[in-house]
């Protein structure tokens, strides 16, 4: 699938064609005078136009065209949400607009917001009709808020892609499209190569008749230096998973496309890297697997030694995405990244905790968890810090192998497959885990029910605040 275009977005070259939204608070009515004339402001009220956040007018305007109020949220009292902008792109009429809004608002987010409420998958065969456009500047069509909104609608795409039409190898063709253009070296390992290099991964993909596949890409910025700071990046692809053996109810396996999500997340952050060419090194692991039942099959009590070195008991065929992670993230940790990052749809006991707009984000290290927290701060793109909790790590022993992929008690289990996943780790290795949804249940301004990427604009700006670090700041 292509990367989006994004014709929502217009070039303007008539200004005389535009109609405009005027961005406004509802304590500062004097403004809404200023931008649209006392007339349309009392068209506004008289429609019951307060400026609540996020509430939409339309109202006359001079000449006869049509302009529009939208309500913004009060200064300092909610968190930045680039998200409300999404529903101009919803909501509007057809046309090409502007938008203006108070200094203190940033024009990304007003960019990022209509792109992400024009988003749409859809494999209808009816055309959709005409959409509402945002005037932008050429500029901003090629600048970051406009690349951020292609690589996310791009990650939305192949999550809400169904599992008929994007297997592994369709995963890992994906892939290796999005990212050779911008000059990355992409490998995509399969058969006997990769049952030997990944044998964890191997035994949960082969029990499809679609094979496994294991894309690994390596990147280097035109502006990196030698020892630029290298990153690491690990995707769980599991573009379906039954649950195997183990297998899920019906009603567990309705979203299981989504469960390549993490790989989603990571290749669009990849490409993201790529398209910004930040001075960087990056490699990029994507897994892409289907849990399967087959005769070829992992079974419950299955014992496998990962490319580690550590034996692997099967306690539960459903807890797949934990073996595929593992060897890619051992083979990572041999480069000596200075951050090794993984995304996944791991568990269940994630969303129970904190539900499904918060991704569990797991650290080894209190002052990258400190970077992290403060970049999804500033970004309005949560994550949330669960312990690596040693004290439950034996909840994951096994009488005949190194360690069993499920613990020996029902609780805690995002924390315990962290813990499984930290024994494939270097101890001094500066390592996240993210846990992500990667999915919107219901449709919300500038995220529409379906797939999507938590956590990506705030991983984006950790990845450039370290441009400038050196290998000494690791530990």
């Amino acid at each position: 699938m292509p990367i989006h275009d994004l014709d929502c977005l217009s070039v303007a070259r008539r200004r005389k064609t535009l109609c405009t939204v005027y961005a406004v608070r509802a304590c500062e009515r004097e403004t809404w005078v200023a931008l649209a004339g006392e007339a349309a402001v009392s068209f506004a009220q008289n429609c019951g136009f307060v400026a609540r956040a996020g509430q939409l007018v339309l109202v006359p305007g001079p000449g006869g065209k049509v302009q529009a109020l939208f309500g913004l949220p009060e200064k300092k009292t909610t968190p930045r949400d680039p998200f409300i902008f999404g529903k101009l792109a919803q909501d509007l009429p057809a046309g090409d607009w502007t938008v203006q809004a108070p200094d203190d608002v940033a024009r990304d987010d007003v960019i990022l917001g209509f792109c992400l409420g024009a988003y749409r998958y859809s494999l209808k065969t009816e055309e959709q009709g005409e959409q509402p456009r945002l005037v932008v500047t050429a500029t901003e069509r090629k600048g970051l808020a406009a690349q951020m909104a292609r690589a996310i609608c791009f990650a939305r795409d192949l999550i809400n892609t169904p599992a008929n039409l994007l297997g592994p190898s369709e995963l890992a063709r994906e892939a290796k499209t999005a990212l050779r253009p911008l000059g990355a070296e992409v490998e995509v390992i399969k058969g006997t190569a990769l049952d030997e290099a990944y044998p964890l991964l191997a035994h949960v993909g082969n029990g499809s008749q679609r094979g496994p596949r294991v894309v690994v890409a390596r990147w280097h910025g035109t502006h990196a230096v030698k020892d630029a700071p290298l990153i690491s990046l690990v995707g769980k692809g599991v573009c379906f998973d039954s649950g195997g053996y183990d297998i899920k109810p019906s009603s567990g396996m309705l979203r299981m496309k989504k469960d390549m999500g993490g790989a989603a997340t990571v290749l669009a952050l990849a490409y993201l890297v790529m398209a910004q060419d930040l001075p960087v090194r990056l490699e990029l692991r994507l897994g892409c697997v289907e849990n399967s039942v087959s005769g070829h099959a992992m079974r419950p009590l299955d014992v496998i030694r990962s490319r580690s070195g550590l034996t692997v008991e099967i306690g539960n065929t459903d807890a797949e995405g934990r073996l595929v992670l593992s060897d890619l993230l051992h083979e990572a940790g041999e480069s000596a990244p200075d951050l090794l990052v993984d995304v996944a749809t791991l568990t269940g006991a994630a969303r129970v905790a904190l539900g499904p707009d918060l991704p569990a984000l797991f650290c080894n290290n209190d002052s990258t968890a400190m970077l992290f927290a403060e970049a999804a701060e500033h970004e309005a793109d949560p994550l949330w810090r669960l312990p690596l909790w040693q004290g439950y790590a034996g909840w994951l022993k096994s009488t005949v192998a190194d360690l069993n992929n499920i613990a020996s008690r029902p609780m805690a289990g995002a924390v315990t497959a962290a813990l499984f996943l930290e024994h494939f780790v270097k101890p001094d290795q500066r390592w996240v885990h993210i846990d992500s949804y990667a999915w919107n249940d219901s449709s919300r301004p500038g995220r529409p029910e379906g797939g999507d990427t938590p956590g990506i604009r705030a991983l984006f700006r950790v990845i450039r605040s370290l441009c400038g670090t050196n290998r000494a700041q690791k530990s």
